[in-house]
C-alpha cells in the first residue's frame, strides 16, 4: 500500500480529542511513514492538545448554534460557509485518503467537503445517542465506528461497525500497584477511595454538591480524591480552608496520571461523557454517573441510561445531586457485594483495542477505494 495520508477532524472537549489522539497513535504505530494532518476548532482545547501529542493541527473559525440567542446564529452560519471553503482548500492541498470526523465542531465542514470531493470518510460516534452532525455525515460516510449496540437508529446498518471508543492506552497499564498508587496522592491504601472526576473542565454542580456534605465526608471513614476543574479550583481551596482543610479529601485542579487516580478508585463519581464511560469500563470502575444537562440532546442521560439498563452504573440526575449524591456514594462504597456487582456488569460492556479496530475499518475502506 501507498503511503497513507490522513486527516482527523474534530474536538472541543477531551472526549472527542483523546480518542482522536489514540486513532493517530495507532496510525503510526502500523504505519510510521504515514502523514496525519489534524483539523480543529480555534481556541477550543485541541488547538493546544494536539501539538503536544506530536501532530500538526490546523484550525477553522468555527462554532456552535446559539440556541439561546438565535440572532447570534448570522455569525455561526457565516463562520461555517467560511470554514466550508477552507476546508476544502485543505482537501485539496493535503490530498487524503481517508478523512476521520471524531464529532465537535470542525468535523461538519471537513466531511461534509470530503464526501462532496468523493474522498472516503470515516465518523467515530461516541456516544449512544448520536449528535445532529453525525446523523447527518453519517448518511454520506464510507464507514461509522460505534461504542453502543442499536445504532442503526441512527445510521445505515450495512456502514456500521461495532469499535467501541478508543482510550488512552497508559491507563491500562498494570505494572503499577494500587499501594504505589496510593503514594501519588497521600492516601491510606488500607481505607477506600473515592473519585470524583467532573470532566476536563470540572463541573460546578458536583463540586457544590460534596461540599455541601463535607460533614459527613470528613466525619467517614473514606477518603475523596476530587479533580474539581480550573474555574473552582481557587474558590473550592478557599472554602476548604474555612473548613480546616478535611485529612481525607484531596483536591486538584487537574490530574494528569488519571491511570492513578482510577489505580486507588473504589468508586468513581463522573459525568457520563462517552469517553469516561468508555475509560470506567475497560477498567471495571463502580461508578455513579451525574449526566450533564448542559449537552446537546441531553446524550450523557442516554449514556447512562444504557449502563444503568444492564446494572452496570448507578444514576443520579443533575438537578438531584446536591441532595443525593454523597449519600448514595458513603453508603455504596460500604456494600462490598454492590461494588462487585457494579465492577463485574460495567466490565461486560468494554470494548477492547478500539483504536485498531477503528484503523482497521479504516485501512478496508481505503483498499476498497484504490
Amino acid at each position: 500500500m501507498k503511503k497513507l495520508k490522513v486527516i482527523i477532524s474534530g474536538g472541543g472537549t477531551g472526549g472527542h480529542i483523546f480518542p482522536a489522539i489514540a486513532i493517530a497513535n495507532t496510525i503510526k504505530e502500523r504505519y510510521p511513514d504515514a502523514e496525519i494532518l489534524f483539523v480543529g476548532a480555534t481556541g477550543r482545547m485541541e488547538m493546544e492538545r494536539i501539538p503536544a501529542a506530536g501532530y500538526e493541527i490546523v484550525g477553522l473559525e468555527i462554532s456552535g448554534l446559539d440556541r439561546k440567542k438565535p440572532f447570534r446564529n448570522i455569525s455561526v452560519v457565516w463562520k461555517f460557509c467560511k470554514s466550508l471553503r477552507i476546508a476544502g482548500q485543505i482537501l485539496k492541498q493535503f490530498q487524503p485518503d481517508m478523512v476521520i470526523g471524531v464529532g465537535g465542531y470542525a468535523s461538519g465542514p471537513v466531511l461534509y467537503k470530503a464526501n462532496a470531493l468523493k474522498i472516503p470518510t470515516l465518523v467515530q460516534e461516541q456516544n449512544s445517542y448520536a449528535g445532529i452532525t453525525n446523523k447527518f455525515l453519517g448518511k454520506k460516510a464510507s464507514a461509522v465506528c460505534v461504542a453502543y449496540e442499536g445504532m442503526e437508529r441512527f445510521f445505515p446498518k450495512e456502514k456500521i461497525a461495532l469499535t467501541g471508543n478508543p482510550c488512552r492506552q497508559e491507563l491500562l497499564s498494570k505494572t503499577i500497584t494500587k499501594e504505589e498508587a496510593c503514594l501519588e496522592f497521600d492516601l491510606d491504601p488500607a481505607k477506600k477511595t473515592i473519585l470524583l472526576i467532573g470532566g476536563s473542565l470540572g463541573s460546578r454542580m458536583l463540586n457544590n454538591s460534596l461540599f455541601s456534605a463535607m460533614e459527613a465526608i470528613s466525619a467517614s471513614d473514606i477518603q475523596v480524591v476530587w479533580q474539581c476543574g480550573k474555574l473552582y479550583f481557587s474558590e473550592l481551596n478557599t472554602d476548604m480552608s474555612s473548613l480546616g482543610n478535611p485529612p481525607n479529601v484531596h483536591i486538584y485542579e487537574f490530574i494528569s496520571r488519571m491511570d492513578l487516580a482510577y489505580k486507588v478508585a473504589d468508586l468513581v463519581i463522573s459525568r457520563a461523557g462517552a469517553g469516561s464511560i468508555s475509560e470506567l469500563s475497560l477498567l471495571g470502575k463502580p461508578t455513579i454517573l451525574v449526566p450533564s444537562p448542559n449537552v446537546s440532546e441531553d446524550h450523557q442521560t442516554k449514556n447512562a441510561m444504557a449502563l444503568v439498563a444492564r446494572n452496570a452504573a448507578i444514576l443520579i440526575k443533575d438537578d438531584e445531586a446536591m441532595e443525593k449524591l454523597t449519600p448514595v456514594a458513603l453508603e455504596t462504597i460500604q456494600d462490598n457485594e454492590k461494588l462487585e456487582a457494579l465492577s463485574a456488569n460495567i466490565l461486560k460492556m468494554a470494548q477492547a483495542d478500539s483504536a485498531n479496530r477503528i484503523v482497521n475499518e479504516m485501512i478496508k475502506l481505503i483498499k476498497k477505494n484504490e
